[in-house]
């Protein structure tokens, strides 16, 4: 942990629980600013792992802890709490999320530095690294984590003048007691984690977290492309907190920063680069990403000359809308991170012919969003466990689909209808979470680029029974 005392947390006590890519550096991190920490996982790998740590049962210690640091995705309430969680509440012990100590590290350490938080069911990791891009470009001392990347305890002691950038998820909202953004940004909401929230409005209390305990001169960002974040800007100006709230959107003519139909980005002042000119920020969804950093970059002191140039420079995000190959004319785009319908959709709505591979554990909605964009779709292949339920919504919508079961059955069968029905877009956009065949959304995208570095044009075959196959409503893989 870079910078930060040895004895910051000395005399306090943690158990960290889970120990993934979130809880296992926070534990090391806690150890190293000389807090006594008591490390667990429910499985034996992960505590074989934990190298230089005290592996036990936090109930089984006999300690008093000063908090539990639980893992984002190891649930305290809903849908059923894990019993060290049950241990905690009723012993009065806080739990924490990572991010919480990561801010009482550095206030405790002196610094100043600022802290962003940026939530959305969709977005929010393509803009928390677009901010940390453009803050970088303007020399802005910079460290971007948490939900995205490093997790936040693994991040360094930022000086005065720097910005922590922090992907929150509600996961993470809901275990925050102190921690109070200088800038914060709700992007949009729609139906996701309702078994964690229990239902929309939990969900939606749970996002709207990101904006506790800010007042005069701190900023509140809401995009307005949809209804219920349209309602939750209403109540922020409402409420009187004192801390500004500016609202943006992807359309022209709604909010303070936007981008037209002609692809411009504007604020107030006028025009601040044209969208074209930011090649791996396409659509509109794209465009609500980039105002919303637009507003912020600018409430942190960046020009906006440093702005445009750090978004034309913007070298996109792993998985998101991120093109892996191109092969006999065919260009393979890696948006494994679409995890859900509506994030699926502004990946979708970006091509007007496109074989699309989707699938995996598909979340309550399905697919049913997507109808308006089928059209576009000349064949799917489904893949992973849920695949007959997305079957069963394309096959009301005549969609031609395959189930291909496998990733490698769906990429190359999908070369081969793209090569025969000369459709310029194979998408990976799963519309699913991956958990069923994958150990997340980054591993399966990257076998999905790796697959398509395998691929041989000139075994692509455009004739015959293999590619004639497609033309079927559906069919199984051989």
């Amino acid at each position: 942990m870079s910078g930060f005392p040895a004895t910051l947390f000395a005399g306090q006590r943690f158990a960290v629980v889970g120990l993934g890519k979130n809880g296992l550096p926070a534990a090391h991190a806690l150890l190293a600013m000389g807090a006594e920490v008591v490390a667990w996982d429910d499985t034996e790998a992960a505590r074989d792992a934990a190298t230089g740590l005290t592996v036990q049962d936090p109930r089984q210690a006999g300690l008093h802890f000063d908090a539990v640091v639980l893992s984002p995705g190891i649930p305290h309430r809903l849908p059923k709490p894990h019993p060290i969680a049950v241990w905690a509440q009723a012993a009065g012990i806080p739990i924490l999320t990572d991010a919480e100590l990561l801010y009482r590290a550095v206030r405790k350490a002196g610094s100043k530095a600022r802290f962003v938080g940026i939530t959305g069911t969709n977005g929010k990791s393509t803009s928390t690294a677009l901010l940390a891009h453009v803050l970088t470009v303007a020399g802005v001392p910079t460290a971007a984590g948490a939900n995205l990347g490093p997790a936040a305890l693994a991040l360094p002691l930022l000086p005065d003048n720097g910005v922590y950038v922090l992907e929150m998820s509600s996961y993470m909202l809901e275990r925050l007691a102190t921690l109070r953004f200088d800038a914060a940004a709700m992007l949009n909401l729609s139906v996701d984690h309702l078994d964690r929230h229990g239902d929309m409005d939990g969900y939606a209390t749970a996002k709207r977290a990101i904006f506790d305990r800010q007042g005069e001169g701190d900023l509140q960002v809401v995009g307005i492309d949809d209804a219920r974040s349209r309602a939750l800007a209403a109540a922020l100006a409402d409420a009187g907190s004192g801390a500004t709230v500016r609202t943006i959107s992807g359309r022209l003519g709604e909010g303070s920063a936007d981008a037209s139909p002609g692809g411009m980005l504007c604020d107030a002042d006028g025009p601040i680069v044209a969208m074209a000119a930011c090649p791996t920020l396409p659509g509109s969804h794209n465009a609500q990403n980039a105002a919303a950093v637009a507003v912020m970059a600018q409430f942190l002191g960046v020009a906006r000359a440093a702005l445009a140039q750090g978004l034309r420079s913007y070298p996109g995000l792993p998985h998101r809308q991120q093109t892996v190959g191109r092969i006999g004319g065919v260009s393979y785009v890696n948006d494994s991170k679409a995890t859900n319908a509506d994030a699926a959709e502004r990946a979708l709505v970006c091509y007007d012919r496109l074989i699309w591979i989707a699938g995996g554990m598909a979340k309550e909605d399905g697919i049913d969003p997507l109808v308006p964009l089928f059209p576009r779709i000349v064949h799917a292949f489904l893949i992973g466990r849920d695949a007959p339920i997305l079957a069963a919504t394309l096959r009301a919508h005549a969609v031609p689909f395959t189930e291909a079961e496998t990733l490698e059955n769906a990429v190359r069968l999908s070369a081969q209808a793209a090569a025969e029905s000369h459709v310029p877009v194979v998408l990976l956009s799963p519309a699913c979470a991956s958990w069923d065949q994958f150990t997340g959304y980054d591993q399966r995208g990257d076998r999905f680029a790796e697959l398509v570095r395998c691929l041989d044009s000139r075994a692509i075959q455009t004739s015959g029974d293999a590619a004639s196959g497609h033309r079927a409503q559906e069919r199984k893989p051989r």
